[in-house]
């Protein structure tokens, strides 16, 4: 992947500054979009069996007119590819630790799944369980669990984006916690940023794919897939095809090998 100019760098560090205020592109947007809405707007309420409108109850949507439907590829992708690892593996529970509540949601649909995070998750719904639980001191025996996912979550351990405690081995100190929680043959889901190995603080960290493996020096690695920084997903490809991306999502499947006599 090619390095983007200094000047694009500067540029984005820039826009994540102002979005925190005001997202400048999407201020840009709704500008250029009022026109048609207001066109829309009277045209609507001229029609034939047209219901009321009143300008009070106006909501305007001036983002979604767009030619394809957008998503989000390093959680669209990151999902699927881990649900369906999880599914395959016909695990009797599953424990996730952070990952995106939609995604914990309709894994518990499948099978029962108990959700850690440091902000608990107030919902009831059979088939999910959540717990209160810090990543870094995980409320579960060592070696407990068999099937255990952590998708977009370790890189931001320790920079206190969410409250928690500054911490420059943050994501390190996580990845040894989900080792030792992490049953004997049992399966490790794991996905963060990968590419060229920096700090964006407060936000996350990207680590090189090879330091992730690193962190985890008692499991074994089955699978890496991933997303490229342009959206493409890959599956089952050698890790060091994403060095030298900005913003990739590396996705890794880890196993506890079974102990020789």
């Amino acid at each position: 992947m090619r390095t983007p100019p200094k000047k694009s760098r500067f540029l984005r560090t820039v826009y994540n500054w102002m979005s925190q205020f005001g997202d400048p592109v999407k201020t840009v947007r709704a500008v250029r979009h009022i026109g048609w809405y207001v066109r829309d707007y009277h045209r609507y309420r001229r029609m034939r069996d047209a219901e009321p409108v009143s300008l009070i109850d106006s909501w305007p949507q001036l983002h979604d007119r767009q030619p394809k439907t957008p998503f989000d590829a390093h959680y669209f992708w990151m999902g699927g590819w881990a649900m369906r690892r999880i599914v395959s593996q016909r695990s009797k529970q599953h424990v996730d630790v952070g990952s995106q509540v939609m995604f914990v949601n309709l894994l518990s649909a499948v099978l029962p799944v108990t959700f850690v995070d440091c902000r608990p998750l107030d919902v009831r719904i059979e088939g999910l369980t959540c717990r209160r639980g810090d990543i870094l001191n995980l409320p579960f025996e060592a070696e407990s669990v068999e099937s255990l996912s952590c998708l977009h979550v370790a890189e931001h351990i320790g920079l206190g984006r969410y409250g928690d405690v500054l911490n420059p081995h943050g994501t390190r100190e996580a990845c040894a916690e989900l080792q030792r929680v992490l049953a004997v043959g049992g399966s490790l889901y794991f996905a963060l940023p990968v590419g060229v190995q920096r700090v964006c603080f407060n936000a996350h960290r990207i680590h090189m794919p090879s330091t992730i493996v690193d962190y985890f020096p008692g499991l074994e690695l089955l699978e890496f897939s991933g997303v490229h920084d342009d959206g493409t997903y890959v599956e089952c490809v050698n890790s060091d095809s994403f060095a030298h991306d900005r913003y990739a999502c590396g996705m890794f499947h880890f196993r506890k090998p079974r102990r020789t006599a």
